[in-house]
């Protein structure tokens, strides 16, 4: 296994280890309360961030930025969503929007500064600069985050799969276990395609950033317009049209104006679909059923966010006789969320039936 290939494992288990403890969510909660989650979550994350600075092995990234920060990822990521849906109703849509922007804008702060960081000094204090921020964030977050109501602790079991006895509830775990093998594609080969048409260095650079931040403005404003136009609409419009964009946009994207114009297009939708699918759960299953339901939904991105890029790059074949085919793999994303879109109309007309302007 050469150098990059085995540095690739120290994301695929982060994301992973960051969403294992789904199905045991409302199990831990009810024991434990929000607080010492997230107080684990802050020694998890900042522990492992300083402990990674020290590695001079891969290995020691696999146990310190990939077991152990992913696990304090997945500590304070269930929480932080969990409490936007209870405390809010008639803005719900908003405080989750709000809620999960912050994975957006972290990505452009953290990014920009770690790149400052590393071309002034080394990598390895880029990672213990990013530890000590991680410990001064995530502390406010362990002093401010709180539930509505904690789940009781006699109907609490280890696993808890009875929202899996709502319809509508199985449908959006399908769509987050399908989208997932699609939604990152964009993010993973967009900047790499940009260079195959012979862009410059700084668009294939700086296009990833760019995207996170036109989600910030996606998630916010998605949740937000939601609120009026009823969050199964909302939800039903945006995962359609990320997929759509992928088929008519993308794969016919050949020129700098084209390429941005999809990034930005995926970037507003894209983020819309990442908030909405939360925003919509705590009306299909109830609060009383909010830690389970969401331990569970995004458990189902595991599968395809450890195997979804891999299966697109072997798909663009970048070594191949003919070169990269990268319409192989739009086309096998695009497929995959308009498909994700159908299933969101059915939760939309279970609903609220066949009346569009009904809002639900």
């Amino acid at each position: 296994m050469n150098q990059m290939t085995a540095l690739s494992w120290v994301g695929s288990l982060w994301l992973a280890m960051s969403i294992i403890i789904g199905p045991f969510f409302n199990y831990i909660v009810a024991r434990t309360g929000y607080t010492w989650l997230l107080g684990s979550a802050v020694f998890c994350c900042s522990f492992a961030l300083m402990m990674a600075s020290l590695a001079t092995e891969v290995w020691q990234l696999y146990l310190t930025q990939g077991l152990l920060a992913g696990f304090g990822a997945g500590l304070v990521w269930f929480p932080c969503i969990s409490a936007a849906q209870q405390w809010f109703s008639k803005r719900r849509g908003m405080s989750v929007g709000l809620a999960i922007s912050g994975s957006g804008c972290g990505g452009l702060v953290f990014s920009n500064i770690v790149q400052a960081v590393i071309n002034t000094i080394d990598h390895r204090w880029a990672l213990r600069v990013m530890g000590f921020m991680s410990l001064v964030m995530l502390s406010f977050t362990a002093w401010v985050v709180r539930p509505l109501n904690l789940p009781s602790k006699d109907k609490a079991p280890l696993v808890n799969l009875r929202p899996f006895k709502n319809k509508q509830f199985c449908i959006l775990f399908a769509i987050q276990f399908i989208t997932n093998f699609a939604f990152n594609i964009p993010s993973s080969f967009l900047p790499s395609y940009a260079t195959y048409l012979g862009m410059s260095d700084w668009v294939s650079t700086n296009m990833g950033a760019i995207m996170s931040g036109i989600m910030v403005v996606g998630k916010i404003g998605s949740g937000c317009t939601s609120d009026y136009v009823g969050r199964a609409n909302m939800t039903f419009f945006v995962i359609m049209m990320t997929g759509l964009l992928c088929l008519a946009l993308w794969y016919n994207a050949t020129t700098e104006a084209s390429v941005w114009a999809f990034a930005a297009l995926f970037g507003l939708f894209g983020g819309g679909y990442m908030a909405m699918i939360p925003a919509l759960l705590a009306q299909v299953v109830g609060l009383e059923e909010i830690e389970s339901s969401n331990g569970l939904l995004f458990f189902a991105w595991l599968v395809g966010g450890i195997f979804g890029s891999p299966i697109a790059s072997k798909l663009i074949d970048e070594n191949g006789p003919n070169g990269p085919q990268y319409g192989h793999a739009i086309i096998f994303g695009g497929v995959l969320i308009v498909f994700a879109g159908l299933m969101a109309l059915a939760v939309r007309i279970m609903r609220g039936g066949f009346n569009p302007l009904k809002k639900v």
